[in-house]
């Protein structure tokens, strides 16, 4: 039985914004080649999220992916009722995590940033050009704090002289504060970059109150950026969370038996393994990759005192420095083991990408690959995966070896 998934987007009272959403669900299908895919619209647009829910969960389990940027009370609050609204029988609808800090929304946030520095009679270089993030604004305050995270992730990525948050409603700082901390720290060049999906009432405000300041400051030059639109990007990223739901959904299924992922033996031996990430799980995995003759690279800032002693004794190469994107070129296999999530989801993209296979030690079902539980006895190599569940894995690798090892103390008895 095939599973479904329902866009749950905001909705606005601007056409063009609604065209837009529409836009990136023919996208999305273009992603999910026969995976049923709908739009529903908590407000201002119909149908509702229940209503295509309601339809949906009739023919088969229903994955409902936010469309929203940020984990407002939309995310927790409205979609879930609108959920159990439309939901037959229990079970057979989740929900996914909203959009977040995506790899691939970051990277669309540098493309329209990159167009707005090109746009006007002179080219503006991104040495010289500070930027305002502006973000929806909510009355959660954890959703608020992601952006500014966001916006410190935009001035890691870009190298940017600074990034300041801002809101274009309900908190502070609003848009003209943010440029006023701008031009403080010393901006002559401000690019204002909306984390906005579509056009909208919101973009328009946007224009207004960034020209209205303009007008005040003339000493400033800005320039507006698009907002995120339709776009692969956007699109790759809703089909990712769709097969995290759809996993979710399988893993719950009472009728599964076994891990929902092919087991299998690799020969890495001379063959190149990317480590991303050098603390305590990297470390714990390098030694692994060693004893089955592995070609190790290690990419981090830092790293824990093993990792240090192993490139010491030339037996790893430790590049000591963030990692990128292009360091997955040329590897077999790669660990995503950093402590930046956003770090992390930027290798198992291009992971993605170029068709290698990759583990995320902080989320398993974003990558492509997951590790058993393993142990060695005799000859042979044992190894556990199960659904998500590590430490399951090890209970039952332990009771396993334990079982063994009793009954080769009985034979040796015998």
């Amino acid at each position: 039985m095939s599973t479904s998934l329902v866009i749950a987007a905001h909705g606005t009272r601007v056409g063009a914004g609604v065209g837009q959403c529409h836009d990136l669900v023919a996208q999305v299908r273009a992603q999910l080649p026969g995976t049923r895919v709908e739009a529903g619209f908590v407000e201002l647009v119909e149908p509702s999220i229940h209503e295509v829910v309601a339809e949906l969960s009739d023919t088969g389990p229903v994955v409902v992916v936010p469309l929203m940027v940020g984990t407002g009370a939309h995310v927790q609050h409205d979609i879930p009722a609108e959920i159990l609204a439309g939901q037959g029988r229990p079970g057979r609808v989740v929900q996914t995590a909203h959009l977040g800090a995506h790899g691939h929304l970051l990277a669309v946030l540098d493309d329209r940033i990159e167009e707005a520095l090109a746009h006007g009679d002179e080219a503006w270089s991104q040495a010289e050009t500070s930027v305002v993030l502006v973000g929806r604004g909510s009355l959660m305050a954890q959703a608020n704090a992601d952006h500014c995270a966001l916006a410190r992730l935009v001035q890691e990525r870009r190298g940017a002289p600074d990034v300041v948050p801002g809101f274009i409603q309900v908190v502070q700082p609003d848009l003209a504060s943010a440029l006023d901390r701008a031009r403080q720290h010393g901006a002559t060049q401000i690019v204002v970059a909306p984390n906005f999906l579509f056009t909208g009432r919101l973009e328009k405000w946007l224009a207004e109150q960034s020209a209205a300041w303009q007008s005040a400051n003339p000493e400033v030059q800005v320039r507006v950026a698009g907002v995120i639109g339709p776009c692969e990007g956007l699109a790759r990223v809703v089909a990712e969370r769709f097969r995290e739901g759809e996993a979710e959904l399988r893993a719950s299924t009472e009728e599964a038996e076994g891990s929902p992922v092919y087991l299998a033996g690799l020969d890495l031996s001379g063959r190149r393994v990317l480590v991303a990430g050098a603390g305590r799980v990297a470390s714990r995995r390098i030694d692994k990759f060693l004893d089955a003759g592995a070609d190790v690279t290690v990419v981090a800032p830092v790293a824990s005192p093993r990792v240090t002693d192993l490139a010491a004794d030339g037996r790893v190469r430790w590049e000591q420095r963030p990692v990128a994107a292009e360091d997955v070129h040329g590897a077999w296999y790669v660990l995503a083991a950093c402590d930046d999530a956003a770090a992390n989801a930027l290798v198992s993209d291009a992971c993605e990408e170029q068709g290698v296979f990759c583990v995320r030690a902080d989320d398993a079902r974003a990558g492509t690959a997951w590790t058993p539980a393993t142990a060695r006895h005799g000859a042979f190599t044992l190894g556990v995966v199960g659904r998500r569940d590590p430490r399951g894995s090890i209970a039952l690798r332990h009771r396993v070896m334990t079982l063994l090892d009793s009954e080769a103390h009985a034979s040796e008895e015998d």
